[in-house]
């Protein structure tokens, strides 16, 4: 009679999880959590709710839609130059693209870029250009390169190699190749991924108002530390319709890139 196999063991699992769990509670133990405050959070969410939403001051209306139209101004403009700069050295850092110095060397920027956050990048643009709409453009564009690089790279080295062989088989060389044959196949992904970094810089252009770039979220900022409730709800309201007008818009064209237009079926009864 054949002996059965012996169960796998669990241990290294067990050992995971309690690796995981022992994380969990040293990262609450350095937090110094207010259990007593987070009892209390629901009623003094309710309560700041009340202040801010219950009688808006729309007096400011107008203002507020102009540092609104600002700060996507300011995403726009960043989405552009982060796409400007990152698609052709994302497609050079791709895989049978770039030599491998390159490439490698693209991609070890790309990772510092993504390493350092928005509102440090403006921070340090702040000494130079200083407090204006244009830093916030400049720090998203610049913030956006590594993602935007890295989404590049990996859409080209996701295609089929089908059309680039066949460049290849007739005489093309890489340049060629890339041209003819991943350009066109890529362009539609890359295109979705670029209102896609418009619609993360238009939630990162009200963060950095927070710090002096400009915009709505300057405007929200000031607001807030002046504790005038209404006018903070008011601006919320603004910031959180506009998001969605843009989401929306964008996300019916991003699907219309990726999906195509809709084909048309012909009448031929007639």
């Amino acid at each position: 009679m054949t002996a059965l196999p012996a169960p796998p063991s669990k241990l290294p699992a067990t050992l995971w999880s309690l690796a995981a769990s022992a994380v969990v509670l040293a990262c609450i133990a350095f937090l110094d959590v207010d259990w007593a405050g987070l009892l209390g959070l629901p009623a003094a969410t309710w309560e700041y709710g009340a202040l801010m939403f219950g009688d808006p001051t729309w007096d400011k209306l107008p203002r507020a839609l102009f540092e609104t139209w600002r700060s996507i101004s300011m995403a726009w403009l960043g989405a552009i130059g982060c796409v400007v700069v990152s698609i052709p050295l994302g497609m050079l850092a791709a895989g049978g693209v770039g030599p491998a110095w390159l490439r490698y060397g693209l991609r070890g920027v790309f990772a510092v870029i993504r390493a350092v956050p928005e509102v440090i990048i403006a921070l340090i643009l702040l000494t130079v250009t200083g407090l204006t709409p244009f830093t916030g453009a400049l720090a998203l564009a610049i913030a956006g390169i590594g993602t935007q690089a890295k989404w590049t790279y990996e859409t080209i080295e996701s295609l089929d190699d089908g059309a680039a062989e066949a460049v290849a088989a007739a005489g093309g060389g890489r340049a060629a190749a890339l041209r003819w044959a991943l350009w066109p196949a890529a362009l539609p992904t890359l295109l979705s991924f670029a209102l896609y970094r418009f619609e993360l810089n238009i939630r990162m252009s009200a963060v950095l108002g927070l710090v002096g770039a400009g915009g709505v979220g300057q405007m929200l900022a000031n607001y807030t530390n002046f504790r005038e409730w209404g006018t903070v709800g008011m601006l919320l309201i603004v910031v959180i319709v506009a998001t969605m007008l843009v989401d929306t818009v964008s996300g019916a064209i991003r699907r219309r890139i990726m999906e195509g237009a809709p084909s048309r079926g012909m009448d031929r009864s007639r």
